[in-house]
């Protein structure tokens, strides 16, 4: 955030955090919100995004019915790019984070090598089926994550700049990387939608004060006071991300990379957990119902996974233009573009509201999630070429 800050600039970087977390927030909102009607139109307990994207194409404008047939198809893509893209961001993290603590208690390896020696814990902890299995591991990685927080906040409040010291307006052509890796701080469409869908109590979700609302709450404002305050104190040598700034010869500032390299390590499970479910689910365990080797294939196809980003991190270790190539890449369009569409198919042609107000509203968000699209995902691929 501190690096998405120095493309925006101060006052623009945090008014747009703000909004783009709403935005974030009220497309999950529709989101759900559509599913939930959709459910109740097919007296069924749940659908899944792709499923929900099918069924809302089917029931909206004709012009839009021809693409059911693929849509969930492109949804699936999409959510299994963006994940996987997650999962290449959190080994390169935890490669990175491990290589400053090592290279000055031990030995100074390549990135890379760090990558390789991580990838069998990868693999193995990829190994767990169960998401519910996975909340406590998340849950410690939440605790752990605000003590490195707070031990980050000392080094970045310790000798403060002036924040007149620092540009309010970033320059126009980079505001696009602050978008992307914004949406991608602050957008987790795939895994939001599968925590809902294996809830106790799916109601307790959406609401004011549901779970959605509180914690996204939380989110914005915890990445908009690290991306500001963060911003500055490091100005144009903001990293991507704010642990590999602080002091690299300190034992506590090696806790906070220690520390951040344990959450994120955890969490890769979590955000894997949703590319092999579709893939296995959808593509390949109907296929091998009947086979005894049912279990080993599965193993395989997690493993597959697992090598899959681990080939794409030594491919890419540009940590801030990857996060914002996959932000801009897949959550303009899961996060916002695609919901937007789903909401003026479930509610077409009666109840889009007074003057329809639905369908004005919608239609904008298609924009903007469009834009977000086209302009982010050249403006990142135009830097990591020119990065190499």
């Amino acid at each position: 955030m501190p690096q998405a800050f120095y493309n925006a600039g101060l006052v623009m970087g945090t008014i747009s955090t703000f909004v783009i977390g709403a935005i974030c927030t009220y497309c999950l909102h529709i989101l759900v919100q559509a599913q939930y009607e959709l459910c109740k139109r097919k007296h069924v307990p749940v659908l899944t995004y792709p499923e929900s994207m099918k069924e809302a194409l089917e029931q909206g404008p004709r012009f839009l019915r021809k693409f059911a047939g693929i849509s969930p198809a492109i949804v699936d893509s999409f959510m299994i790019s963006y994940q996987l893209g997650i999962c290449c961001v959190y080994i390169v993290f935890v490669a990175t984070n491990v290589k400053q603590v090592a290279d000055f208690y031990w030995v100074d390896l390549d990135v890379r090598v760090w990558m390789l020696i991580l990838l069998g814990p990868l693999i193995l902890i990829n190994f767990v089926r169960n998401l519910k299995l996975l909340a406590p591991f998340s849950q410690l990685a939440n605790i752990i994550t605000f003590v490195g927080i707070g031990i980050t906040m000392y080094y970045v409040f310790t000798d403060l700049p002036p924040v007149s010291s620092r540009d309010y307006v970033g320059e126009p052509r980079n505001y696009v990387l602050f978008v992307g890796t914004t949406l991608f701080a602050l957008e987790a469409v795939g895994v939001i939608i599968a925590l809902e869908n294996n809830m106790q109590t799916p109601a307790s979700f959406g609401g004011y004060f549901g779970v959605l609302n509180k914690g996204m709450t939380v989110i914005v404002f915890l990445y908009a006071f690290v991306g500001f305050f963060g911003y500055v104190k490091y100005g144009e040598k903001s990293l991507g991300s704010v642990t590999l700034n602080i002091p690299n010869d300190e034992p506590l500032a090696h806790s906070v990379n220690i520390i951040f390299a344990i959450a994120i390590f955890i969490s890769y499970a979590l955000q894997c957990y949703v590319p092999v479910e579709i893939i296995w689910n959808t593509y390949m365990k109907q296929k091998l119902e009947n086979s005894n080797k049912k279990l080993l294939i599965e193993y395989l196809m997690r493993t597959g996974v697992v090598l899959l980003t681990f080939i794409l991190a030594l491919a890419i270790p540009r940590l801030g233009l990857f996060i914002s190539l996959f932000g801009a890449l897949c959550l303009s369009t899961l996060g916002i573009t695609f919901p937007a569409i789903i909401d003026i198919c479930v509610w077409w042609p009666d109840g889009l509201g007074k003057y329809n107000y639905i369908l004005v509203k919608d239609i904008m968000l298609i924009i903007f999630g469009s834009l977000g699209f086209l302009i982010g995902t050249a403006t990142s691929i135009i830097e990591i070429i020119t990065s190499f």
